[in-house]
């Protein structure tokens, strides 16, 4: 029999390896050109690998959890019809599967095996992901979806509808999970960041009282986006950057460089069902309030779903983080390695403030903003986040260019 085995593709400018996330198919499945074969999770986003021809599943190299380099062969297809069909790329194979490959359970060539019949199951990685994670198989879950794609809720749905039986004593069990995928790509990338960064972190407190009013004002307008904090932080923050480049940076330790970028591409810290993601805001410093808006709301929407592009995850310059009204008083925030600053926008509150010998009612938020030392002094970062903050308090200096 002639098997092509299905090399895993370059899937991003300096990836070397990728984590094996899930098998969308089993040995002995028949499958299509473009048909997807296994997830698999890069530093920035889950990627689909989609088979280059069609035939019979014969061997799957890999389990879920394991590091696969790019170029290695992970899955053998028996190829119909002439093998000149078959992409450049792809390899023949007239061997059996390579050792520790999952057996082949495809029937032998004189006997092919009929196509499957059942649909495979439309779904977004992240909602995969959670399937997995609570034991669900996505062929039991009833679709609600656009064009029977399934949703978080159709999973939400499912387990009300299960029963569970209530423990009438405590327990003492524990469970072991391995931690996986963008949870883990999560750990590393923190851990390399805390241990590697001598982190500075300067807070300061916002009186956004005149800000709220305009905010609200340009809200009530017809067919006006909506504006949260976040669009006016970041024309605040494209001010200050363009004020003090070296935040809007790059430092690469090893090399010892440091590269300063003219655009501001944002990163904004979005919590998903999978973990936190960080989808970028590019050439922030050119975009109105309302096109910020509508940008951050979409890339966290597609985040969130689980359908952000490895371009929409990647390149960022500098990174904002808010956790909105779950913010608390101040943060720590770790900084988005290999940037040079974030900046932490904590929860909005009314707070009495002594103004003219009086006590009066303000709404005050606080930043919390973190620095790498070895770029940047704490004179530089105080003078940074004070830029900020004047910008925020006086909001028509935001729309002033001769101000700057």
């Amino acid at each position: 029999m002639t098997v092509f085995g299905v090399k895993l593709p370059d899937v991003g400018e300096g990836i070397a390896e990728a984590e094996l996330i899930d098998w969308l198919v089993q040995v002995g499945d028949h499958v299509r050109v473009e048909m997807p074969l296994a997830e698999v999770l890069t530093d920035k986003a889950t990627v689909e690998i989609s088979s280059p021809v069609t035939g019979i599943v014969t061997y799957l190299h890999g389990e879920p959890g394991d590091m696969v380099a790019i170029g290695t062969e992970f899955v053998g297809i028996e190829i119909e019809g002439s093998i000149a069909t078959a992409p450049p790329d792809s390899e023949p194979v007239d061997a059996p599967p390579p050792t520790g490959a999952r057996l082949s359970l495809a029937p032998p060539p004189i006997e092919p095996a009929a196509p499957r019949t059942e649909a495979h199951p439309l779904a977004a990685p992240a909602v995969r992901r959670r399937a997995r994670e609570l034991g669900l198989d996505l062929n039991d879950i009833a679709a609600s979806g656009p064009g029977g794609t399934i949703v978080h809720a159709d999973l939400d749905r499912h387990l009300t509808g299960s029963s569970r039986s209530a423990t009438p004593t405590g327990s003492d069990d524990t469970h072991v999970e391995h931690v996986r995928g963008l949870r883990r790509r999560i750990a590393e990338r923190l851990g390399e960041a805390w241990t590697e960064i001598p982190h500075i972190t300067y807070v300061d407190e916002i009186d956004a009282t005149e800000l709220e009013v305009l905010r609200a004002a340009l809200n009530r307008r017809a067919n006006a986006v909506r504006l949260t904090m976040l669009p006016f932080v970041v024309r605040a923050l494209a001010i200050a950057c363009r004020e003090q480049p070296r935040l809007n940076a790059h430092y690469d330790a090893e090399q010892r460089a440091l590269t300063v970028f003219d655009a501001l591409h944002v990163g904004i810290a979005t919590q998903t069902p999978d973990g936190l993601m960080v989808p970028v805001v590019r050439h922030a410093e050119t975009r109105r309030l309302s096109q910020l808006a509508s940008e951050i709301t979409r890339l966290a929407k597609v985040a969130r779903d689980g359908n952000a592009s490895l371009a929409e995850l990647s390149g960022s310059t500098i990174t904002i983080t808010s956790l909105g009204a779950l913010g608390g008083l101040m943060t720590t925030p770790i900084i988005n390695r290999p940037e040079v600053a974030i900046v932490g926008v904590n929860k909005m509150e009314t707070r009495p403030v002594w103004r003219d010998g009086a006590f009066v009612p303000r709404s005050m938020f606080n930043l919390s903003s973190s620095f790498d030392h070895r770029i940047v002094d704490g004179w530089d970062a105080a003078t940074f986040v004070q830029r900020i903050k004047a910008l925020l308090e006086t909001p028509a200096l935001l729309f002033v260019d001769d101000a700057v």
